[in-house]
């Protein structure tokens, strides 16, 4: 699919996008509370389009939803649980890998050189909500590009992780990490695609 083909994304869709990498950014902390108004407002849609967002965050477990306190950001994961995860998260990847490389096409380059470029513009302004998002977006391109199935399930595991960018000595080295997975993808080098990734993904 090329750019120009890429459907536009929903309200739901943008508001979800946002706050997921906020929450895994650490921008939102734990337990935090997420309103409805405060969000519409940023939007510029109805609470009930936001409901709708807050709904779908729920389900994937970025949100939480308590008894007398409503929506609110859900705990962080434990660092045992975050090891398993990075695990599970790297294995899904590379599996998708396998599977897709042969298949990209001269746009599946361009796509990703693209997100690469805005994930290049956002480290340079330190924009951290903006480089979780592209990142997320990136790793789940190759996984959406193989699977489907699979993309469901890499996402109900990344979004339980919150990204550790502070173990970056500065934010240009997620670019510099990125642009080497979209090389080795560009040449076609699965084993060098792989190990972008496994350098990528970090554990705490």
């Amino acid at each position: 699919m090329s750019v120009a083909e890429k459907p536009i994304r929903s309200m739901r869709e943008q508001i979800c996008e946002a706050v997921r990498a906020e929450v895994i950014s650490g921008e939102m902390t734990n337990d935090q509370p997420v309103r409805e108004q405060p969000l519409a407002e940023r939007f510029g849609v109805s609470r009930g389009s936001v409901r709708d967002a807050l709904l779908q965050l729920s389900q994937e477990g970025v949100l939480v939803y308590k008894p007398n306190k409503g929506v609110r950001v859900s705990s962080p994961s434990s660092d045992a649980e975050f090891r398993l995860y990075a695990k599970l998260r790297k294995e899904i990847e590379w599996h998708c890998l396998n599977i897709c490389m042969d298949q990209m096409t001269e746009d599946d380059d361009r796509n990703l050189t693209n997100l690469l470029a805005t994930l290049e513009d956002s480290c340079r302004r330190g924009n951290l909500s903006s480089i979780t998002e592209i990142d997320l977006a990136m790793h789940r391109y190759w996984v959406s590009r193989a699977s489907k199935e699979l993309e469901s399930v890499w996402l109900s595991i990344t979004v339980r992780m919150h990204i550790t960018y502070t173990l970056l000595e500065d934010y240009m080295q997620c670019y510099q990490e990125h642009a080497a997975i979209v090389e080795a993808i560009g040449r076609r080098d699965l084993k060098a695609a792989k190990r972008a990734v496994n350098e990528n993904i970090r554990y705490k």
